[in-house]
């Protein structure tokens, strides 16, 4: 008796420091002699664990646990806690219902109190029949450990004071605010009307998010953003149709914000469950692609493409109609997705020819199938847009836009993706020669390589054909020649690597030939940093 007590209390220490401290080293390494403050992802991580697990459950072999094998560092220990007083042990170790042990993580004070519990209990079961010399063994044990134990205390003191300052000073208890900043150099090149318009710049832009949850499952996203922006001189614009250009300039960045720094709010939207649907809603700057996916890992200011032309150009189809809307998407099964959208410009214009119904708008439906490592979507967008042309009018025209994208794995590192954009378009009111039919088209191809000499890092491939007009005429004044022949060629490559866990640099060159059928070039070297907190 007196040799299994010896070896219970022999133990016992490395017992309980394992299991009060997840994060301190194998038995034969040193404890830690200042306390570390957890964050409070961790603070809330380990509030939460165990929970949900169920009671605790009696084993009375080591080998009932799932989790554990020989190789783990404790594995004696807890052989010793889980065999009977026959084999040599104290009969007392528990675990969960699941078969599992979980002696990786950081446990609660229920659990640490009941596993010290039953385990009080066997050894005091055995106390009478100590002999002197065994309590001058526990004595001096208790003496040996004890400079352990007030670190492992001054840990969880440290701890409890750290949640505490945490919930003091939080600014709300449902909100979090992350932010995203972009510094960039860039330059164009090309024809010598274009270089002589333009010089090097140092642009920045700066978002702040701060993302409510009210259920766990919502989330209301307030942005605030400013920037400063400036478009390159001396770039024609690309049109598919006589009275707008619908969509963004060639040589645009993903990341451009417009402004002077005049702060604002950028963003505000808000999605919720309702059923076998998510709904959102969106009060400011609301897009297609925020509701849907783009299928396209490049789609990313920050982290993806440098130019606008990471993704399928359909999501950007009148554009001057995305403002203000709402949207639900169904998730039919695992593999499928159904989404569906309107979105006006002048939403919350009361005025005629404005309003939520009366005005601009952009409806559009998208079926995703994502069958493994394969991501397919199938785009739909209906737009009208009454913009003022060239002479003063205003010139109402329909867009029926048709789209697939897809994106494909095809291994951990290399991924594979691609559109095609089809758009019929009508004019029907304004001066005669801008009224008609006509039809647009866009193309590309991508390629992506991650972990490229750094891990986290990604190198990316755009080639393709920017929206051009495909044919324009109407019944009166018979065909006209197509404005935007599709000539026009746009690559990218950009490599991004992490320089830390927050801080990024990405390099990269922007090729445009034939901007809108002027026979003018660009070239547009790129470095982007991109900062996350």
């Amino acid at each position: 008796m007196s040799k299994v007590l010896w070896n219970s209390l022999l133990v016992t220490p490395a017992v309980l420091g394992a299991a009060l401290v997840s994060s301190i080293a194998p038995a034969s390494a040193q404890v830690q002699s200042e306390p570390s403050v957890a964050t409070l992802d961790q603070v809330m991580q380990y509030s939460n664990e165990g929970r949900s697990s169920g009671s605790l459950a009696q084993v009375t072999s080591v080998t009932e646990f799932s989790d554990v094998s020989p190789g783990d560092w404790a594995y004696e220990a807890l052989a010793y806690l889980a065999n009977s007083e026959a084999q040599g042990g104290l009969d007392c170790l528990e675990g969960y219902p699941d078969g599992t042990y979980r002696g990786g993580r950081a446990m609660t004070r229920f659990e640490f109190a009941a596993g010290l519990a039953s385990c009080l209990d066997a050894v005091v079961g055995r106390l009478e029949s100590l002999d002197p010399e065994a309590l001058a063994r526990i004595e001096a044990l208790q003496r040996e450990f004890a400079a352990e134990l007030a670190v492992l205390r001054g840990r969880v003191d440290a701890l409890e004071a750290a949640v505490e300052e945490l919930q003091a000073n939080q600014f709300s208890t449902t909100t979090r605010l992350n932010g995203r900043a972009v510094f960039a150099f860039s330059d164009i090149f090309g024809s010598s009307s274009i270089e002589d318009a333009n010089n090097t710049v140092f642009q920045s832009r700066v978002r702040l998010n701060f993302d409510t949850s009210f259920t766990g499952r919502d989330r209301l996203r307030t942005r605030l953003q400013g920037g400063n922006f400036v478009d390159f001189n001396a770039v024609p614009s690309a049109q598919i149709s006589p009275v707008s250009q619908d969509f963004t300039e060639q040589t645009d960045f993903s990341f451009d914000s417009g402004g002077n720094f005049a702060v604002s709010v950028n963003r505000l939207e808000y999605y919720f469950p309702l059923g076998p649907a998510t709904v959102y809603l969106g009060a400011r700057n609301q897009g297609i692609s925020d509701i849907v996916t783009s299928v396209s890992s490049f789609d990313d200011g920050e982290q993806g493409s440098l130019s606008y032309f990471g993704y399928n150009p359909i999501y950007d189809l009148g554009g001057a109609a995305q403002n203000i809307g709402f949207g639900l998407t169904f998730d039919l099964s695992d593999a499928f997705q159904l989404g569906l959208g309107y979105l006006t410009g002048e939403g919350n214009n009361p005025s005629n020819g404005a309003g939520l119904f009366n005005g601009d708008y952009t409806a559009f439906g998208q079926l995703t199938f994502s069958p493994g490592d394969l991501t397919v979507a199938l785009t739909y967008v209906n737009s009208y847009i009454s913009e003022p042309n060239s002479l003063g009018d205003f010139s109402p025209s329909v867009y029926n836009g048709y789209g697939i994208s897809f994106e494909f794995g095809l291994s951990d590192t290399f991924t594979i993706g691609g559109w095609g954009m089809y758009v019929d378009t009508r004019t029907f009111a304004g001066p005669l020669a801008f009224r008609g039919d006509g039809e647009a088209w866009s193309y590309a191809l991508t390629l992506g390589v991650g972990d490229l000499g750094v891990e986290g890092s990604l190198l990316g491939i755009i080639a393709g054909v920017p929206p051009y007009q495909g044919s324009f005429g109407n019944s009166t004044l018979g065909n006209f020649s197509p404005f935007n022949t599709g000539t026009s060629f746009h690559a990218e490559v950009f490599y991004r690597f992490p320089v830390s866990d927050n801080i990024s640099l990405t390099p990269g060159v922007i090729f445009v030939s034939n901007i809108a059928d002027t026979g003018d070039d660009a070239v547009i070297p790129v470095l982007r940093t991109s900062f996350r907190f």
